[in-house]
């Protein structure tokens, strides 16, 4: 059951198909530092989803769909959004960033990622406007 018609899309910046996940595994393990997506590192282990992160998805009320950079780029042509990020559209409107790449990269570990994810949904839900530079920070609406 959806929420009003929200969707979540979570998009790795990563492109999509079996090759490119056996080589994005191995770079996450090989050479973390600099694997480029931090959303893929948090959320997933060798091959699948952390289990934590699975649950806690399951929860929201929202659809959720996944997207890689590059089926991204052809289901949202003209869509200019730093990767990786988690957008929200709500109803027919135009996804709007609810997680930025920078604070993605940011982040620590799952739980940190938990806590923003949540902490932006209840402001959405308070009908408080998530206004995101073009740095990609939060900026705190006055």
């Amino acid at each position: 059951m959806t929420h009003s018609g929200t969707r979540l899309i979570l998009v790795y910046n990563a492109d999509g198909g079996l090759l490119n996940a056996v080589k994005d595994a191995v770079h996450k393990v090989a050479s973390p530092a600099t694997y480029p997506c931090s959303l893929c590192a948090l959320t997933y282990g060798w091959v699948a989803m952390r289990g934590r992160w699975r649950r806690f998805l399951a929860s929201l009320p929202h659809e959720k769909v996944f997207h890689h950079r590059d089926d991204f780029a052809l289901a949202f042509p003209g869509l200019a959004v730093a990767l990786p990020a988690i957008l929200l559209v709500e109803g027919d409107g135009k996804p709007r960033v609810l997680v930025s790449a920078p604070e993605l990269n940011a982040l620590s570990d799952l739980k940190a990622l938990i806590a923003l994810v949540e902490e932006r949904l209840v402001l959405v839900r308070l009908g408080v406007p998530i206004i995101v530079s073009a740095t990609g920070q939060r900026v705190n609406p006055r």
